[in-house]
């Protein structure tokens, strides 16, 4: 990706797909400091080619991946009787950080699960993660009714 300037105007947002991997995997890997292909790539083939419909995006800037946003549709899991949405990952290239990049991703996904009918879209996030926390508060997301739990197997 180019160091210039992302234009917030220009960008893009499609479905995602299998093309998509290495640009995705690049994002990933700039905050987590390693790559995960085989991640992704269950992931999109989950996303294009599973049972289910396709929910996942990215953003494009002049024909660049410059964000992504996974996430899945759900009817009946963890015992939820409602179709429900979960927004599995989220990833921003950190020259497109600022830019509306994610908020836009986030409204198409928002668009297209209100025409599929659910009411509800559910999250995970780090409590440290304060940027990102910020970002969904700023986008109307507030702590769930339901609790969730771990258990540390070391």
């Amino acid at each position: 990706m180019s160091t210039k300037k992302i234009d917030p105007e220009s960008v893009a947002i499609r479905s995602i797909t299998e093309r998509d991997l290495e640009a995705i995997v690049a994002i990933d890997s700039m905050y987590f400091g390693a790559e995960r292909p085989a991640y992704y790539k269950e992931k999109l083939i989950a996303a294009t080619k599973g049972a289910g419909i396709n929910t996942s995006l990215v953003a494009e800037a002049e024909g660049q991946v410059v964000g992504f946003m996974i996430g899945a549709l759900y009817t009946g899991e963890f015992g939820i009787p409602e179709t429900t949405a979960i927004l599995d990952t989220i990833g921003i290239h950190p020259m497109a950080t600022g830019k509306g990049v994610a908020g836009k991703l986030l409204e198409q996904f928002v668009d297209q699960m209100r025409k599929l009918g659910v009411t509800t879209i559910h999250t995970l996030v780090d409590w440290h993660d304060k940027n990102l926390l910020s970002f969904f508060q700023r986008s109307g997301f507030v702590p769930s009714k339901r609790l969730s739990l771990e258990m540390d197997l070391d």
